[in-house]
């Protein structure tokens, strides 16, 4: 049999797998992420992109009315432009991560360049908040081989997620909602009565956006109406909100 039609399968589905390695939320190919809370009653609310003044501060305000917690992964650019939002959003008790300085597509960058964006991002949110994040989140959620070692170089943990309903999209509120609900039923299936599954499954992260990686100010109003829907109903069905960092923590027993 010609050798080339026994290689080509074999790099087909290597490439597939580098693939997958590089956009899958739960992929380890290249490097550990965290993916999902370590307890089905934790729920990881993160945001990306902000700070934003058209949306964050009123996002601040559901968090606060329903006494959650969340991680905000902001922009290094906008941080410059907002540093009171930023200290504003960490005084609340919020988590602030690095999402890069300009947001680009980390797969096309080369080491050299991946490090200066992330390390941009890093002097900007050090610089407002007197001390240096811990938790990153590459945009899109892509990785090559470089990004994660160069943000365990900063001393970073790289944070994915579980959930991605896609809220920067332009669609109604009545799209969104829907998508949202795989959160209840992760929480009725762990948490409902009579399950015995809780204490050992894992919980989720959910990835939404307070503003967008385009331009500051961005309309986001269809992800605070979704929360507005959602949050009480994920409280009264056992859900904790919390920080990433909570997140991985040892559940109290």
């Amino acid at each position: 049999m010609n050798s080339l039609l026994i290689a080509v399968p074999g790099a087909v589905a290597a490439l597939g797998a580098v693939a997958i390695g590089a956009a899958h939320p739960r992929s380890q190919l290249f490097g550990r992420t965290v993916c999902r809370t370590n307890s089905a009653r934790k729920l990881a609310l993160t945001f990306d992109d902000g700070p934003n003044p058209a949306i964050t501060p009123k996002l601040l305000d559901l968090l606060d009315r329903h006494n959650a917690k969340a991680t905000f992964f902001v922009i290094g650019r906008y941080v410059r432009e907002c540093p009171e939002l930023l200290q504003e959003t960490a005084a609340r008790g919020h988590l602030i991560g690095n999402h890069t300085e300009l947001h680009p597509n980390l797969l096309r960058l080369s080491r050299r360049e991946i490090r200066i964006e992330l390390r941009l991002c890093h002097d900007a949110i050090s610089n407002a908040l007197g001390s240096p994040p811990k938790w990153f989140r590459p945009p899109f959620g892509l990785r090559n081989p470089w990004v994660i070692p160069a943000a365990r170089e900063l001393g970073y943990r790289t944070v994915t997620w579980t959930l991605l309903p896609g809220d920067w999209k332009e669609k109604p509120v009545e799209w969104l909602v829907p998508r949202l609900q795989p959160i209840a039923d992760h929480a009725m299936r762990n948490l409902g009565s009579g399950s015995n599954a809780g204490a050992a499954a894992k919980g989720d992260v959910l990835c939404l956006h307070d503003g967008g990686h385009r331009e500051l100010n961005s309309d986001r109003s269809r992800t605070l109406a979704a929360l507005e829907h959602w949050l009480p109903r994920w409280r009264d069905l056992g859900l904790e909100f919390v920080t990433i960092g909570e997140a991985v923590n040892t559940p109290a027993p």
